[in-house]
């Protein structure tokens, strides 16, 4: 079977590309799931639940997010009601919403787990995302065989470090949140397909998605400045991945670059 794995969704600019490339690029590469980070997806920050629909109506199955999930207050109700929108496992214990789930894939029985983590270095002190991965792929392992990971992290190191520590028990470990796609896409000794970042769905003349004139102006002033999502010709960046159904392996892993005029 073939995941699609799409980089943190920036905006309405991101929204609209993703939406007009996934219905061609789903049947191209005849894709029986897709996982899109949603990060960024409302006004470049956060998301909202108008926004999440969108994504889900354009084709995708499962939403993950990171360290701005909580900007829009709105998204708590939305997450109650719908398990496909994710916030890190690893965030402390309490709060709303759940870091993982396991959904039907289109074309067969196929059951996917999806699993939300986010890192520690560089980033606010949250709960250990080793061990709550270690802990979830415990009771994942009687719900699924095919399990992508997102692991949501400022530190190249710190996912590099997860790949390795879940090679062989996942089929996917896939970072997110710098919005630059890297090219170390692999599959693991142990069976796992790996990339340390998946890029973004994003303007392409830009800073990250944003206006490059605001970001300039903040380096230069250090002075506050109001970020807004620039505009142009959008870049869609992620992951193709194939992995056998019946084992979990990862067969292989393809990096996924298109530019998309919104």
């Amino acid at each position: 079977m073939r995941l699609l794995f799409f980089g943190d969704v920036v905006g309405r600019p991101g929204r609209r590309a993703l939406a007009a490339l996934l219905p061609r690029l789903a049947a191209r590469e005849e894709i029986d799931f897709v996982i899109a980070n949603c990060e960024n997806a409302s006004a470049g920050k956060g998301i909202d639940p108008r926004s999440a629909e969108e994504l889900h109506e354009a084709g995708v199955d499962v939403l993950t997010s990171g360290n701005h999930i909580w900007q829009n207050r709105d998204i708590i109700p939305y997450m109650r009601e719908r398990g496909q929108l994710l916030r890190p496992l690893n965030f402390p214990p309490g709060i709303p919403g759940i870091g993982w789930t396991v959904q039907k894939a289109r074309h067969s029985d196929t059951r996917v787990a999806v699993l939300n983590l986010i890192g520690r270095v560089f980033m606010a002190p949250v709960d250990c995302p080793f061990r709550a991965a270690e802990q979830a792929l415990a009771e994942i392992g009687r719900e699924a065989r095919v399990v992508l990971v997102d692991m949501h992290a400022e530190a190249t190191s710190e996912k590099v470090a997860m790949g390795r520590f879940l090679d062989g028990k996942v089929s996917v470990v896939i970072g997110s949140h710098t919005h630059i796609q890297t090219a170390d896409e692999t599959v693991l000794p142990g069976g796992t397909a790996y990339l340390t970042d998946a890029g973004m769905c994003g303007p392409e003349d830009s800073v990250l998605g944003v206006r490059t004139d605001r970001v300039v102006e903040r380096f230069l002033t250090q002075m506050p400045v109001r970020f807004e999502v620039a505009g142009g010709p959008v870049l869609v960046q992620g992951a193709v991945i194939e992995v056998d159904a019946t084992s979990g392996r990862a067969l292989g892993v393809r990096r996924l670059r298109e530019r998309v005029d919104v």
